[in-house]
């Protein structure tokens, strides 16, 4: 095999190389001549921006900008900060670049040095110095005392709901005591009286005439049960005599009877609507001590238990 020359085998490589490095172009896009319509549009819209006032929003934009540009600049890497006569000035005076603070031990590193500029505020208001200090604080204070306000209401919550809880539950047994005490009254008087002249006892259906008892002849710590009671019956039967029915005057007597169109009411000579200031002022008592009260009267009126439910044949 013959041996390959030197100068084309060094020439070949050289072509591999220049192969390798070969830079494509990008291709250029050709560039679209400006019409003239084009061309007077632009100058236009260029003319109008050059010609308008920028409102005073957009002004105070474009010098925020440039500001925080400025600040964000070193004027010792400025290009322009070796003819800056300022500077010149501060360097005589022993001003050399770098962090400013208090040295170390060594006299060479700083503890707490600050390498950068103290900002610039622009106060934009007509507050003093202080002010915005003072500002802080009321907001600060706001809002702790908001905090401990939501945190007391969640408490005073709790405690309302118990409170009415308790309410209630104490008029629930303050309306069972009256009840029962009506109810023993009631017993007594019947036991008094004994037997009617009709021959039908006391209490029975058939013996509900009218009752002609004032109101305020009655205990007053039940008498507000049955001024309630009566009360809802005179609406019930105002309502009642409201609705259109038909009266047959040929009926007969005992079929009206039999009907339950002639039944006797119950009236009360008094007045519902009349004051009572002896009841006002026992309603007025808390709840509880209305109760007591009844209590009271049913362990010494009548042996009777309002815990256990029992009445004793002597006194407890």
């Amino acid at each position: 095999m013959p041996a390959q020359d030197p100068v084309a085998a060094d020439e070949e490589i050289r072509e591999e190389e220049d192969y390798m490095s070969m830079i494509v172009a990008e291709p250029t896009i050709p560039k679209v001549k400006e019409t003239y319509t084009q061309r007077l549009r632009r100058k236009a819209l260029e003319s109008e921006a050059r010609g308008r006032t920028k409102s005073k929003a957009e002004r105070a934009l474009e010098e925020a900008a440039a500001r925080e540009d400025a600040l964000a600049k070193s004027l010792l890497e400025d290009e322009n900060a070796s003819k800056s006569k300022g500077l010149k000035m501060m360097a005589k005076m022993g001003f050399k670049g770098g962090a400013l603070g208090k040295k170390g031990e060594d006299g060479q590193g700083l503890m707490d040095g600050r390498l950068e500029p103290v900002g610039v505020v622009i106060k934009e208001d007509r507050g003093g110095i202080g002010l915005d200090n003072e500002k802080k604080r009321k907001i600060r204070e706001e809002f702790e005392s908001e905090s401990k306000r939501v945190k007391a209401e969640e408490g005073d919550y709790r405690d309302r709901v118990r409170r009415e809880r308790e309410l209630a539950k104490l008029e629930g047994q303050v309306a069972a005591a009256q009840r029962v005490a009506e109810r023993l009254d009631g017993e007594r008087e019947e036991e008094a009286a004994g037997i009617t002249g009709d021959g039908v006892p006391n209490g029975s259906i058939s013996s509900k005439k009218i009752n002609t008892q004032p109101l305020k002849s009655i205990n007053v710590l039940w008498r507000g049960l049955i001024r309630g009671r009566e009360e809802k019956e005179r609406d019930r039967r105002m309502s009642l005599s409201r609705l259109p029915t038909y009266d047959d005057p040929d009926e007969d007597k005992d079929y009206r009877q039999a009907l339950g169109k002639e039944h006797t009411q119950h009236v009360l000579v008094e007045d519902l609507e009349e004051e009572d200031p002896e009841l006002d002022a026992f309603n007025e008592l808390e709840p509880a001590e209305r109760l007591e009260q009844l209590i009271s009267h049913l362990r010494r009126d009548f042996n009777y238990c309002f815990w256990c439910k029992f009445s004793y044949p002597d006194r407890f």
